[in-house]
């Protein structure tokens, strides 16, 4: 099997398995962010808390969370965990986002994304994953995002080197697949909840929708 044959087969294998998972959760583009944001290096349930203590205190609005005292949302984003580094992080694109568009996230998101990504890159905090979240997720911009699921995911069914890079992954994967803002985000979903349920450190091979595929122990390369 070829290794876009191969790329295409997961999705289906998976789409099948857990039909259509409605990801991002979330009211519009800037609670995606905030979330994109807080979801780093934590559980969604605890995102979740967060989420819900900024929008009963009527935070997860850009111009109130702007103007919000530091010490503030530092309690209000508690339950995320690492929430004085977050809280830097969500004061830091906040200042970007007020700085370089009036506030206004549809403004971001006119601009054209390659160049979005460049200036997200730069913003204290946000790393390619986060940036790639925001843009398909917030923006709807085609960008696959790619995570430690994806990856490992991918170099335990021989498609990638596990060592290689973001990039090189996420270059992979868009190469083998229509340009298809729906489908990578349902793709990019799918996997996630495979790694959480099945591809974890100790695989489930038995049990995941994917065992029918044929494996490699040390994961190959492309």
């Amino acid at each position: 099997m070829s290794s876009k044959k191969k790329v295409l087969a997961i999705y289906r294998l998976l789409d099948g398995h857990f039909g259509d998972l409605q990801w991002w959760p979330a009211e519009g583009p800037f609670e995606v962010i905030v979330g994109a944001i807080l979801t780093q290096n934590t559980s969604w349930t605890n995102v979740e808390k967060a989420i819900q203590n900024l929008k009963r205190e009527k935070c997860l609005v850009p111009e109130n969370l702007y103007r919000a005292r530091k010490e503030r949302i530092e309690a209000l984003i508690k339950p995320s965990g690492y929430y004085r580094v977050k809280t830097r992080r969500l004061k830091k694109w906040l200042e970007f986002l007020f700085d370089e568009y009036d506030g206004c996230v549809a403004d971001m998101f006119r601009e054209d994304w390659r160049t979005l990504r460049k200036k997200l890159l730069r913003v204290n905090g946000i790393g390619e994953e986060t940036a790639d979240s925001i843009l398909l997720y917030a923006g709807r911009k085609p960008v696959f995002v790619i995570d430690q699921y994806t990856r490992r995911i991918f170099s335990r069914h021989g498609l990638i080197n596990g060592m290689v890079g973001y990039e090189e992954i996420q270059r992979f994967i868009t190469d083998r697949l229509p340009v298809d803002v729906p489908l990578y985000n349902q793709y990019h979903a799918l996997l996630v909840n495979t790694g959480k349920q099945f591809c974890k450190k100790d695989p489930l091979c038995m049990t995941c929708p994917l065992g029918r595929m044929r494996r490699t122990k040390s994961g190959g390369s492309y």
